[in-house]
C-alpha cells in the first residue's frame, strides 16, 4: 500500500495545498501550530471516515470556508485507487467517493487506505477512561471489516435515538424503548463477537512486542470487558443477545431515571495487566508508554496479516515524548511500509526519510 499524494482545499488551516510522498518515511516537518497534524489529520480522516481530533466535522472546514476538499491517489488491494471527501459547513451531509463512486458510508471505503495512527494522547491511553480504549478498538476493525463499521454506525445511530428519549424523560414516548432495545440487543451481540475476537489477536501479538521491548522482563495482558451478566463474549450470538436483552431489563428503571443508557456494548473496556497487575493502578509511566507502543505496533502488525497489504503508519509528534530507548525501539520498526511522523525537529531522523516543510498551512 502506497499514499501517492494529498490534494486540500479549505481543510483546517490549509486553503489549498498538495504533498507528494515517497514509499518509506516522510518527515513533515514545521513550527507548532503550523499545520502539521492537520496534514496527518487529513490523511487519517481519509483511512477511517473520522478525524481523531474532533467528532465535529464542521471544525475541520477552514473557517468562512463553505466547505473542504480531501482527495487522495493510493495504490491499494493490486491497483491505483482515488479516494475524495467532500465536508460541508451547514447541515448537508459530507460526501465520500472511491474511485468517483460517490459511497453510502463510510463503510465503503472500508479497508482502501489502512492506517494506524499513534499520537500524544495514545500513551496514556492505558491509564484514561475506557472510551479511548474502545475508540481503538473499533478504528481498527472499521478498517479491517466493512460489516463492523456497518454494525457500529447503526448502534450509534439507535442508541442515539433512545437517549434522545430518555432525555426528553415523557412518559408517553417510553413506548418506543422496547423496540429501541429490541435493536440494540441484535447489533450490539455483533459488536461484542467481533471485539472479543480482535483483542484476543491484538492481545496475543503485543505481548510478543512488549516482552522484546522489555527484555523479556514483563508480560502484557489484555482482559475484554462488557456487560456484567456476559461472562463469556465468545457464546454464539443467540446467546450474547439473550444476555444483553436480560441486562438491558435489569436496567430500565435506572436508565429512565437517570435519564441515561446504562446497558450496552457502548459502554465496553478492556483491561491492560503487566505480570498480572492492572497498568491502570500499578503501571508507572515508563511502563505503560512501552506498553501503548507495543499495542500500537501489534495493530499494524494484524491489519498487515488481514489485508496483506502494509498499512500506513501515522505518527504524530510522538518520538519526541518517548526517551531514547523507546525512540530507538519504535524507529527499528520502521524499516518496512509507509510511515509519516510529525515532528518540529528532523534531528536524528534526518537521514531516514523525505523532508516535508509545513509554514502557516502551505507545503513547501
Amino acid at each position: 500500500m502506497q499514499l501517492h499524494n494529498l490534494y486540500l482545499r479549505g481543510f483546517r488551516n490549509y486553503d489549498e495545498a498538495q504533498a507528494d510522498f515517497v514509499p518509506g518515511v516522510n518527515l513533515i516537518v514545521g513550527d507548532n501550530a503550523n499545520g502539521k497534524t492537520n496534514l496527518l489529520e487529513a490523511i487519517s480522516y481519509l483511512s477511517t471516515g473520522h478525524a481523531f481530533r474532533t467528532r465535529k466535522e464542521s471544525e475541520l472546514i477552514k473557517f468562512g470556508a463553505e466547505f473542504a476538499e480531501l482527495e487522495a491517489r493510493l495504490f491499494s488491494q493490486e491497483r491505483e485507487q482515488e479516494l475524495r471527501a467532500v465536508l460541508f459547513s451547514g447541515r448537508r451531509p459530507r460526501q465520500i467517493f472511491l474511485n468517483g463512486v460517490k459511497q453510502k458510508s463510510a463503510a465503503g471505503i472500508s479497508g482502501v487506505l489502512t492506517s494506524v495512527l499513534f499520537c500524544p494522547e495514545d500513551l496514556l491511553i492505558l491509564k484514561k477512561g475506557a472510551a479511548p480504549r474502545r475508540k481503538l478498538l473499533d478504528s481498527v476493525l472499521c478498517q479491517m471489516r466493512p460489516n463492523y463499521a456497518l454494525a457500529l454506525g447503526e448502534y450509534s445511530r439507535i442508541l442515539e435515538q433512545k437517549a434522545a428519549v430518555l432525555r426528553e424523560a415523557v412518559p408517553s414516548m417510553y413506548v418506543l424503548l422496547p423496540d429501541y432495545n429490541e435493536r440494540l440487543v441484535q447489533i450490539g451481540a455483533i459488536l461484542i463477537s467481533y471485539r472479543a475476537r480482535f483483542l484476543q489477536s491484538l492481545a496475543e501479538c503485543a505481548s510478543q512486542f512488549h516482552r522484546e521491548f522489555s527484555g523479556d522482563r514483563e508480560m502484557l495482558t489484555m482482559q475484554y470487558k462488557t456487560v456484567s451478566n456476559i461472562d463469556d463474549p465468545f457464546a454464539p450470538l443467540e446467546i450474547l443477545r439473550q444476555k444483553l436483552s436480560e441486562h438491558m431489563q435489569s436496567h430500565e428503571r435506572a436508565e429512565r431515571e437517570s435519564a441515561q443508557c446504562l446497558s450496552g456494548p457502548h459502554k465496553d473496556d478492556f483491561e491492560a495487566a503487566l505480570n498480572g497487575l492492572p497498568m491502570a493502578q500499578f503501571a508507572s509511566q515508563g511502563q505503560t508508554r512501552t506498553a501503548t507502543i507495543s499495542i500500537k505496533l501489534a495493530e499494524r502488525e494484524l491489519l498487515k496479516r488481514d489485508t496483506d497489504e502494509e498499512p500506513l503508519l501515522l505518527l504524530d509528534d510522538v518520538l519526541s515524548e518517548l526517551d531514547a530507548g523507546r525512540q530507538d525501539f519504535v524507529l527499528n520498526h520502521l524499516r518496512s511500509g509507509q510511515v509519516f511522523i510529525t515532528c518540529c525537529e528532523t534531528d536524528r531522523l534526518t537521514e531516514i526519510g523525505q523532508v516535508i516543510r509545513i509554514e502557516n498551512g502551505s507545503v513547501l
